[in-house]
C-alpha cells in the first residue's frame, strides 16, 4: 500500500479507538476496520450513497462503485504493473479476470506502438 494510505488508515484506527472509548459498554467489537460509532458493521448501502455523493461533489459523471475496480485495473496496466501483481492486488485467481477488467486504452496502444517502432526502426543503422 502507498505510505499515504497507510498513514490514513493509522489515523482512522486512532479515530476508531476514540469512538470505542466514547461508546464504552455500547461498543460491539466485530473486528471491522470500518464500523459504526458503536463498532457494528456499516449498512452495505452506505458505500453506495457515499460513492454517489462523492461523484456528485467532484463533478464526475455518475457511475457504479464497481466501475472503480475497472479504473484501478486500467491504471495499473498503464503504470506497467505485471499481470501477476495486478491479480494479487485485485484478488483474482485467474488471468481471465485480469482480461475482463483491464481494457486497453488509446494511451496504452500509442505507448506500445512507440515501443515497437523504436525496437524495429530504432535499431536500423545502428550496426
Amino acid at each position: 500500500m502507498p505510505d499515504e494510505l497507510i498513514e490514513l488508515l493509522k489515523r482512522h484506527r486512532e479515530e476508531q479507538e476514540a469512538e470505542r472509548a466514547t461508546a464504552a459498554q455500547l461498543w460491539r467489537d466485530g473486528g471491522y476496520a470500518f464500523a459504526t460509532p458503536t463498532g457494528e458493521p456499516i449498512d452495505p448501502s452506505t458505500d453506495y450513497h457515499q460513492w454517489k455523493r462523492l461523484l456528485s461533489e467532484a463533478g464526475i459523471r455518475d457511475g457504479r462503485l464497481h466501475d472503480a475496480r475497472h479504473t484501478a485495473a486500467i491504471v495499473l496496466l498503464i503504470l506497467g504493473v505485471p499481470e501477476r501483481a495486478v491479480m494479487g492486488l485485485m484478488g483474482w485467481s485467474t488471468t481471465a479476470m485480469t482480461a475482463r477488467y483491464q481494457h486497453i486504452t488509446g494511451t496504452v496502444r500509442d505507448d506500445v506502438a512507440r515501443l515497437v517502432g523504436g525496437l524495429i526502426w530504432g535499431a536500423v543503422g545502428t550496426d
